[in-house]
């Protein structure tokens, strides 16, 4: 039996990178260094370019229970809730082929990794952490960390799909200068029980608060019972310095938003929230190349994103989506595969990278700046806003 292609990292790009490979014929090998496959966070946004490419694999009949189709994305004001514009968003799957849907991440991850255990192409390992490698010869040499010792492993091809920090990455790029950059942004993240939330924002529907220095997003998840809320601010750096992973209770958050005045309703649901989890963002020093000989990035791994247009994890599937069809078209070696899947993606993915830091700042401008931007989301409507993104989703 042929070496498989080694994809470091389980999470949402590496399984279904490997449900990719497996369809186009490639066997693949999924390493997770966590003891346990869980997703830890809440929501995901998966817009009609993921979604289609999820479809494509065959994965609809699993995904469709455990997701949900927000109905609408409103865009308010965040001192008052004045909704600038809505956008619907019933038409999503005529217009481009596959709806808007949120999933909690334990609900999607599990689904990938079901369709992957069930594919006879696709192995699963736990406790197995990617160390070192050497590339040559036609061949991927590995060292495997794993709770037993260091073993030695074979691959034709070795896929980091192992995130921000990826270790993968930090042995293609032995340099301080590619290390992970605090964005000056810190998420507070928390589920709000349905029940607990202001009547007004139960809806299936998505909302966006724009405050200055500061935004919010929350949609409901799993048939609406639970909302997912995530407060993202401005920070200086040494506010997120040595912070792991620091709480608090809904109240707390509230009185640190004070100086920036969210309406009554906004601050209702943040109040609701029993225990918020920080998450400072940080970014990574754009890659001219992602690839060497049979060594390439996927994901987070090769272009970590700020999270403000809700690409992260479908640039993540459309990496995964092109990697299997540079082997479906090639049928090539995996360096020219890899070569070629890079090609395909890295100027796509860099203009999203861009596109998403460019959007964060339009979010948290102040003062007579924020006043235009309202003016402008006012005249441009619903339609209008969702044709300033119709270049991610369109087919």
């Amino acid at each position: 039996m042929s070496a498989p292609i080694v994809i470091a990292g389980a999470g949402v790009g590496g399984l279904t990178a490997a449900l990719s490979l497996a369809r186009a014929g490639k066997r693949a090998l999924v390493l997770e260094r966590a003891p346990k496959i869980e997703e830890v966070g809440a929501g995901f946004q998966i817009a009609p370019n993921a979604g289609r490419i999820l479809a494509g694999l065959g994965l609809e009949e699993a995904l469709a229970p455990v997701a949900l189709e927000p109905q609408a994305i409103n865009i308010r004001r965040g001192r008052d809730g004045a909704i600038l514009a809505r956008l619907g968003l019933s038409d999503s799957r005529a217009r481009w082929g596959a709806p808007f849907r949120v999933y909690h991440r334990a609900d999607l991850q599990q689904a990938l990794l079901q369709a992957a255990l069930a594919h006879d192409a696709i192995e699963v390992r736990v406790n197995s952490r990617v160390g070192d490698f050497d590339d040559g010869a036609g061949v991927v040499r590995l060292r495997v960390h794993t709770p037993e010792g260091v073993e030695e492993a074979e691959a034709i091809g070795l896929v980091g799909a192992d995130g921000l920090r990826s270790a993968v990455r930090g042995h293609l790029l032995p340099t301080e200068r590619d290390a992970p950059i605090y964005a000056g942004l810190t998420a507070w993240r928390a589920l709000v029980p349905a029940e607990l939330a202001p009547a007004p924002l139960r809806a299936r529907e998505s909302n966006l608060w724009m405050l200055p220095g500061a935004h919010v997003v929350h949609y409901p998840l799993r048939d609406g019972g639970v909302i997912n809320v995530v407060v993202i601010v401005s920070e200086p750096p040494r506010q997120s310095e040595g912070s792991a992973i620091l709480s608090l209770d809904g109240p707390e958050l509230a009185r640190s938003l004070d100086r920036l005045r969210p309406a009554d309703e906004l601050r209702a649901l943040i109040e609701a929230g029993a225990a918020w989890r920080h998450w400072p963002l940080f970014a990574r020093p754009s890659l001219q190349r992602w690839s060497r000989g049979a060594v390439t990035l996927l994901g987070d791994a090769a272009h970590p994103m700020v999270p403000f247009l809700a690409q992260g994890a479908a640039q993540a599937i459309e990496d995964a989506e092109a990697l299997g069809r540079a082997f479906l078209q090639l049928g090539a070696s995996v360096e020219t595969a890899f070569a070629s899947y890079e090609k395909r993606r890295i100027v796509r993915a860099a203009k999203v990278v861009h596109a998403s830091r460019r959007q964060g700042a339009y979010f948290h401008l102040g003062g007579a700046s924020a006043l235009a931007r309202d003016l402008a989301i006012r005249a441009l409507g619903g339609r209008g806003m969702l044709a300033r993104n119709a270049w991610l989703y369109r087919k």
